[in-house]
């Protein structure tokens, strides 16, 4: 069987070409460098199909951000099943997770975190995005520490140094000339949080 791409394949609908378009420029480019015109020549799309599909660059801003965050809850959702929702596992595999993606070509740190840079007020739509991604994450990593016996009382400061580590590997990918050390160290200091949190309140005998 032919591993070829079937040239009579149809395009993907003009909307996800445009999504595909702004994912790749926004990602690269910044978000308020992109002009919908770049995005109409890259997508193939006439300007009446764009705001057909988003009557604004920040409707499109938004769906670009949604689309980010569905994709690591999906990603969470699975390595809890596949880790059978051990927590000291899941935080392993997440940083691990970080650490590749700094390795990546093209890596320019965090979407969410870039896009925080460039909307300053915090009541633009792509800031409310990233506050509601940063929540979510900051649940799942005040959740890992619970399973791993944190107290009630210091649920909330693991969690908070968690997604420090989390933040600065990120900028640290994106600007280091080495992020294969990145991801080494990024993966130590995660399993020194996890070793930390089990160590302050192991009872007599545990390690």
């Amino acid at each position: 069987m032919s591993t070829e791409p079937d040239a009579r394949a149809p395009a993907p609908p003009a909307r996800q070409r445009i999504l595909d378009a702004a994912r790749d420029r926004f990602y690269a480019d910044g978000i308020r460098a992109v002009s919908a015109d770049r995005l109409i020549s890259d997508a193939g799309v006439s300007k009446v199909t764009f705001y057909r599909y988003f009557p604004t660059k920040d409707d499109l801003v938004v769906v670009y951000l949604r689309g980010i965050e569905e994709e690591e809850f999906a990603a969470m959702e699975a390595a809890r099943v596949e880790f059978d929702n051990d927590p000291a596992s899941i935080l392993h595999w997440y940083f691990e997770r970080v650490g590749a993606m700094a390795c990546t070509a093209g890596f320019r740190g965090c979407a969410f975190l870039n896009a925080a840079a460039e909307f300053a007020r915090m009541d633009h739509p792509a800031r409310v995005v990233v506050e509601e991604h940063r929540r979510w994450l900051r649940g799942r990593f005040a959740d890992i520490a619970a399973g791993l016996g944190v107290p009630p009382s210091e649920v909330g400061l693991v969690a908070d140094q968690l997604q420090l580590l989390r933040d600065g590997a990120m900028i640290a990918g994106s600007l280091d000339a080495n992020p294969e050390r990145v991801a080494t160290e990024v993966l130590a200091a995660a399993d020194a949080v996890i070793a930390a949190a089990r160590s302050r309140h192991a009872g007599p005998g545990e390690s």
